[in-house]
């Protein structure tokens, strides 16, 4: 692959007295990425429109099974789980696979253990287990994962919730990673589900949000029987609420719970949950969906507060005034307004959500055909992407309902359950499932989903695990087909994984921006490159990067169908590229 030349436009360095920012022409490193050999094939024979293919554990190497731990006693924690992860543990430039399972708890002491499992990229749609020997293989009952590099060495490390408590795996550098839990002061202990790194007081380090479910152990499990005396997992109703927790990253690889003092610990039974902001004024706010009890809107006030508006907000109960059952959750402008807008996923017959920000922190429900389209679904991972490159973020839903018993006591309801895609139009979601692959026509018990380009091809690829049973890759086919550009944020003054950037660029007239949000989905981690979809445009105009800090880069003439890295505040334009 011939090295891409990148066109030097040298910008003064400079300080605008006005509002204080800065403003500097950023280090640009342009990769002409290698394609698998199947990218390199649809490449020169794209297929009519946009599918997603699922990839055979036999073809990609991925064999590992979640172990769900089912047993008759039917304990709460074994029909939530488990998440899984995009990130670039080794720093090649290609995305491995992480995925969550469970393991030795007060009510289940299996024989053999089970394992989480780190699949290694290997750079040709395949994937090498190297678990053991990076040391990751878990230990608790898991539940999630988030990822991120919380010391900003440069390496993403891991952080894995569970039943019990959590692990925070430290990335040597060197293929291994380190235990550092307690050294961390982030073991979160109760039943924590999902997590998020964010950058709640704009000092640079990552800071660590950990829903809290549940007060629940082995003495506590209710006994829920059907009228023929057949026993199914009890709702979260019947137990009690947890108080979340908020970790404030000292520097060191320290931290100090601070979830009191900064409003975080109200009482709930937490599983999703976003970092976004919602008000436009640089603060990062937490959305976080509750099963059974209404939903928290945390509004970020400065000074490590945090104030709980949910109900003011519109977005604490159902349409009915009811809490409803929230799982999956993300954040998006899909209008293009400049305002981040909300979504959330529910249990059957709840509907799922979709919110229209307001711009005065309150919300409209507008869920449109994603409202009837998911009446007997329960929505579990979930993110907004750009499938097909078009510029609008469209919308893809993993559902599956947690109770194997449903079938026996609900009407049309089902335990397996389709996966769902929605085409942004502009202003609406258009269900484009059924032509998006035969996939789409098959039911899982979904659970975590990630989002990612494992092949390097340009267009947005899924991961998805399923409770008790194999996860799933599923490739893009076709997505690139329009033109894109991929963007690996390096922060140099900000928080390493750049969450509270905003993104803007202009590509044949047409303008587009987006807020680099933190976590989404459920129990999972994405790929933290940004892929900004170009539809027919053969050039980006300008690309600017205004990040937490304050300092604001502008980049012009840069290639297109090209990742290129961007480091925070450097006037340096090298080129590079990576063997084929």
């Amino acid at each position: 692959m011939p090295l891409l030349q990148v066109a030097a436009r040298w910008i003064c360095p400079g300080v605008l007295p006005k509002h204080g920012i800065v403003l500097s022409v950023i280090s640009v490193f342009v990769f002409s990425l290698p394609l698998t050999p199947h990218a390199q094939q649809t490449s020169r024979e794209p297929p009519p429109g946009v599918r997603f293919e699922e990839v055979p554990g036999n073809t990609s190497g991925i064999n590992w099974v979640h172990t769900n731990a089912h047993s008759l006693d039917r304990h709460l924690p074994e029909t939530v789980g488990a998440g899984c992860a995009f990130f670039d543990y080794d720093n090649d430039g290609w995305m491995d696979v992480y995925l969550v399972n469970s393991g030795k708890s007060d009510f289940f002491n299996p024989a053999v253990m089970p394992r989480n499992a780190l699949y290694r990229n290997n750079h040709d749609g395949t994937f090498s287990d190297v678990t053991v020997e990076a040391g990751v293989a878990g230990g608790t009952f898991g539940m999630g994962v988030a990822t991120a590099d919380y010391d900003g060495d440069g390496w993403i490390d891991l952080y894995v919730t569970g039943y019990g408590r959590s692990i925070l795996y430290h990335n040597d550098g060197n293929g291994t990673f380190s235990d550092r839990t307690d050294k961390s002061g982030v073991a979160a202990l109760g039943w924590s589900t999902c997590a998020v790194w964010f950058d709640y007081d704009n000092d640079g380090k990552l800071d660590l949000f950990v829903s809290s479910f549940v007060y629940y152990d082995k003495s506590l499990n209710v006994l829920c029987t059907d009228d023929q005396n057949r026993r199914y997992y009890c709702i979260p109703r019947l137990y009690k609420p947890r108080p979340s927790y908020l970790f404030h990253n000292k520097g060191s690889g320290v931290f100090t719970d601070v979830s009191k003092e900064s409003g975080i610990d109200v009482p709930g039974k937490a599983f999703g949950v976003v970092a976004t902001d919602l008000n436009n004024d640089g603060l990062m706010d937490l959305f976080v969906a509750n099963d059974t009890m209404p939903n928290y809107l945390f509004i970020n006030k400065g000074g490590g507060k945090f104030e709980e508006t949910g109900l003011a907000a519109g977005i604490a109960y159902g349409e009915a005034g009811k809490p409803r059952s929230g799982m999956g959750v993300d954040s998006t402008d899909y209008d293009g307004d400049g305002w981040q807008d909300l979504f959330v996923a529910n249990i059957e017959h709840e509907f799922f959500s979709l919110y229209h920000n307001e711009k005065d922190l309150t919300f409209i429900d507008r869920p449109g055909e994603i409202g009837p389209a998911t009446q007997l679904l329960s929505g579990w991972g979930l993110k907004f992407f750009d499938y097909d490159n078009d510029g609008d973020p469209d919308l893809f839903l993993v559902n599956g309902h947690p109770d194997d018993f449903i079938e026996m006591r609900v009407a049309r309801v089902k335990y397996r359950e389709p996966l769902l895609l929605f085409e942004n139009t502009g202003r609406a979601f258009r269900n484009v499932s059924a032509q998006s692959g035969s996939v789409f026509a098959k039911p899982f018990s979904g659970r975590g989903m990630a989002a990612g380009d494992f092949d390097n091809d340009g267009d947005t690829d899924v991961l998805f695990s399923n409770n008790g049973e194999h996860p799933v890759l599923l490739r893009n086919d076709g997505g690139n087909r329009k033109n894109w550009l991929g963007l690996q944020l390096v922060a140099t003054k900000s928080n390493p994984a750049a969450t509270g950037a905003v993104i803007t660029w202009q590509a044949r007239g047409v303008k587009g921006s987006r807020l680099k949000t933190g976590g989404g989905s459920y129990l999972s981690s994405h790929d933290p490159r940004e892929i900004l979809g170009l539809g027919t445009a053969t050039r980006i105009d300008s690309l600017e990067i205004r990040w937490p800090s304050g300092i604001v880069d502008k980049l012009a003439n840069l290639p297109i169908a090209s990742y290129i890295k961007v480091v925070e505040g450097q006037g340096l334009v090298k080129s590079r590229t990576t063997s084929r």
